[in-house]
């Protein structure tokens, strides 16, 4: 790679980190994908190129990169993300008058098949939370009873709130003591690109923080930027043990495999627009920058209406 774009791409990331304040796995991820771009070119040219060969490049040169990504079987999503990054470090150079490509503009991204959100039933998400709410059986090794509170917290924060589990887990000590010692019942969140919210949180969800801080006895020893749930060691909880705590409850209950914390989300997004919840209020309580983002609840639920009709209506059920 020339010094001159590593360089650049040094001052990308930088940019990433501290103007668009991406998380760090989000972080690996675009500078990733630039990598593995700048190593097709310098292999597709016969050599690494500098800044100004990036700016001389062709629509049919980046067609190739796209094309050998299908070729050796990435999916659409992941050319798609790895496209978005690409895009975000040749803006940065022009921004930078580094380089400047009016090619990359003509060169559509790869398009997707339509996904709509995988939410549970509401009778499902009773009786998953019915059974997350009661203590586990004992295991081989012995368990402090602190982690059940927090693992049944944690449950409540992302379907009571609609949070992310990069947002739950990012919580702080500080935030969630003084939320509970205010006796306020609004959380602020910190979502994707900074973007800051307000949540409102059920009373359920504030007995099981209250529970959970009362029965950590570490908690209190911790300073206040430290995250609010702990694992077993006295670190942030790993989103892996919440992923696995879900899995266990959801194949207890022979549920589908789409259910995951993430589903959580999706069902809060759901259900309230069942409910008959307006899209705006639900777009500020996701934290969606675009109305079209939360607009994919819609088609959900028209999913969901479809299902009935389909079973409940005499017509609908063929001769």
């Amino acid at each position: 790679m020339h010094a001159d774009v590593a360089s650049a791409r040094g001052g990308w990331r930088d940019w990433l980190r501290a103007e668009r304040r991406l998380a760090g796995h989000t972080l690996v991820a675009y500078d990733h994908d630039v990598a593995g771009f700048l190593d097709f070119m310098a292999r597709y040219l016969g050599g690494p190129p500098d800044l100004a060969g990036l700016g001389r490049l062709k629509p049919a040169e980046f067609r190739a990169w796209l094309a050998e990504r299908g070729r050796i079987g990435m999916a659409r999503s992941s050319t798609a993300r790895a496209f978005s990054s690409v895009r975000s470090f040749f803006a940065f150079l022009d921004k930078r008058g580094l380089a400047h490509n009016a090619s990359i503009g003509t060169v559509a991204t790869p398009r997707l098949p339509h996904a709509v959100p995988k939410a549970l039933a509401e009778r499902d998400m009773t009786e998953f939370l019915d059974a997350a709410e009661k203590p586990r059986r004992a295991p081989p090794v012995p368990r402090e009873p602190w982690v059940d509170l927090r693992d049944w917290a944690v449950l409540l924060l992302l379907y009571g709130a609609g949070l992310r589990i990069g947002e739950a887990l990012g919580l702080s000590r500080a935030e969630i003591e003084a939320l509970l010692d205010s006796g306020q019942d609004t959380l602020r969140v910190v979502g994707k690109g900074g973007k800051t919210r307000l949540v409102p949180l059920l009373p359920q969800a504030l007995t099981a923080l209250i529970a959970y801080r009362e029965a950590c006895p570490r908690l209190k020893a911790l300073p206040a930027d430290h995250p609010f749930f702990l694992g077993a060691r006295g670190g942030a909880l790993d989103p892996a043990i919440v992923q696995k705590r879900v899995r266990e409850l959801r194949d207890a209950l022979g549920l589908p495999a789409t259910v995951t914390p993430h589903a959580f989300r999706h069902s809060f997004a759901t259900h309230l627009l069942a409910a008959g919840g307006d899209l705006r209020t639900i777009q500020e309580l996701l934290g969606h920058a675009s109305l079209s983002t939360t607009q994919r609840y819609t088609d959900v639920d028209t999913a969901r209406l479809a299902a009935v009709y389909n079973a409940a209506h005499p017509r609908a059920k063929g001769p």
